[in-house]
């Protein structure tokens, strides 16, 4: 178990860590220049991280939940959720819904209360919300239309901090742990 106060941190792929709001299938999505040096910091720090993205063209033939993960696995993830479903099939999976976050804690033992979730999309943080993580919205992809054109999907929750960019939003997360470690050494 990891000795920060995050168990785990779940972070989204399209715009969250690389490429655009639009999906770029694996062999062609371009990380953002700060991505690999931000997933290196929450792992120096033993805090182990997920992806948990949607991904419609897997159910439409146009990629494969194996070069998703493969390529996920290779930016430094230690496991994928991958809802391969389009909007319409109606599958358990698909954020807003929390399963793939439920379903990693349970295969990982993980208390989601102390789990954090990093997006782009409405969808993200519902997904958080629904599941009881805290939530952190950036900028990059679809974030700022996610604050404005999409803000009255996910009127039943605020993220808990909005971030400009993945780089920021886990600064905040290693704030965090910061802040309470040293809490921790006063008492």
């Amino acid at each position: 178990m990891p000795s920060n106060i995050f168990q785990a941190v779940f972070i989204d792929r399209d715009g969250t860590i690389g490429g655009s709001d639009e999906v770029i299938y694996p062999g062609e999505f371009k990380l953002f220049s700060f991505t690999l040096a931000s997933l290196e910091k929450l792992k120096n720090h033993e805090t182990p991280i997920y992806g948990f993205t949607n991904q419609p063209g897997i159910s439409r033939g146009e990629a494969t939940v194996e070069a998703f993960e493969k390529e996920m696995m290779a930016f430094g993830f230690d496991g994928v959720y991958i809802c391969p479903h389009q909007h319409n099939e109606e599958c358990e999976c698909r954020k807003p819904k929390p399963e793939m976050l439920l379903r990693a804690a349970k295969e990982n033992q993980f208390d989601l209360s102390k789990c954090v979730v990093i997006g782009d999309r409405w969808s993200d943080m519902l997904a958080a919300h629904y599941a009881g993580c805290k939530k952190i919205l950036v900028r990059t992809g679809a974030g700022n239309e996610a604050l404005d054109k999409y803000r009255d999907k996910w009127t039943i929750t605020e993220p808990d901090y909005v971030a400009e960019h993945l780089e920021d939003a886990v600064n905040f997360i290693m704030d965090q742990v910061v802040h309470i470690e040293a809490e921790g050494n006063r008492s």
